[in-house]
């Protein structure tokens, strides 16, 4: 499956030089935060698909005026042709203000999750805007990760974490991707587009042994 995911900065070559070729094939869009609300109702769009978005830091605005026409992925778990997405949106509380968060807080937003998380069977991706800590963070408080996001990546082992926050253009040595354990952790700043295995079909249990035989009398 292919799936656009964007963050923080609105791409120029989807909006300002848009052609239909860029987003040919794309079957899901995945938007990690601080993103313009016009922007997100301007690619639902223009691409037939769903649109998965979480809160950055700077998303205040939506609490008020959310974007239309897209699916809000926070503190939930949304499924797509198979595949299982939660979100967290949010950065490390670093001021006053909305959809900012202390470690703690984190982890209790966390817990509630896990239920939901649980009644799917577990989760193929990991959406957020905070990167995890010590995974293409910084190490000033606003542009932290958080450590709480381990708990899931170590238990339920999802093949993707998108995040955003952490624009690429703040230096030359913050890496796209990076790796921890079976999760492949990417920066999705601006765009960037990934290619995603469905997961495989759990099998059927069989209808009481096909109801005994159906012959046994």
């Amino acid at each position: 499956m292919k799936i656009l995911a964007v963050a923080d900065e609105e791409c120029k070559a989807l909006w300002d030089y848009f052609t239909p070729d860029k987003l040919e094939g794309v079957e899901l869009i995945i938007a990690c935060g601080d993103l313009s609300r016009h922007y997100l109702e301007y690619l639902a769009t223009m691409a037939p698909v769903p649109l998965l978005y979480v809160h950055g830091n700077h998303d205040e605005s939506y609490d008020t005026r959310p974007p239309q026409g897209v699916i809000c992925l926070d503190d939930d778990v949304y499924v797509h042709n198979g595949l299982r997405i939660a979100g967290l949106g949010g950065s490390c509380r670093y001021r006053t203000g909305a959809w900012q968060f202390t470690e703690a807080e984190m982890k209790k937003r966390i817990n509630h999750l896990r239920g939901k998380i649980d009644r799917h069977g577990g989760i193929d991706i990991l959406v957020t805007h905070a990167p995890l800590h010590g995974y293409g963070d910084m190490t000033d408080l606003p542009h932290r990760g958080f450590t709480a996001f381990s708990v899931l990546l170590d238990r339920y082992h999802p093949q993707l974490m998108l995040h955003g926050h952490i624009h690429l253009n703040y230096g030359c040595s913050i890496p796209r991707e990076q790796q921890y354990g079976a999760t492949r952790i990417v920066n999705c700043y601006e765009r960037v587009y990934l290619d995603v295995d469905a997961p495989a079909p759990k099998p059927r249990p069989r209808l009481f042994a096909s109801l005994l035989g159906r012959n046994a009398l």
